[in-house]
C-alpha cells in the first residue's frame, strides 16, 4: 500500500508541473497578443 501512495503522489506533482507550464504558456501568448494590440 505504502509504494501505492508514494507514487501517487509523485504522479500528481508532475501534473501539477504540468499544469503549471501550460497556465504559463497560456499567459505569455495573452501578453503577447495584449502588447501587439497597444503596439498598433
Amino acid at each position: 500500500m505504502s509504494k501505492k501512495n508514494e507514487h501517487e503522489g509523485l504522479d500528481l506533482r508532475g501534473t501539477l508541473a504540468s499544469v503549471m507550464v501550460v497556465g504559463v504558456i497560456i499567459v505569455v501568448m495573452w501578453v503577447a497578443v495584449y502588447l501587439m494590440y497597444i503596439g498598433r
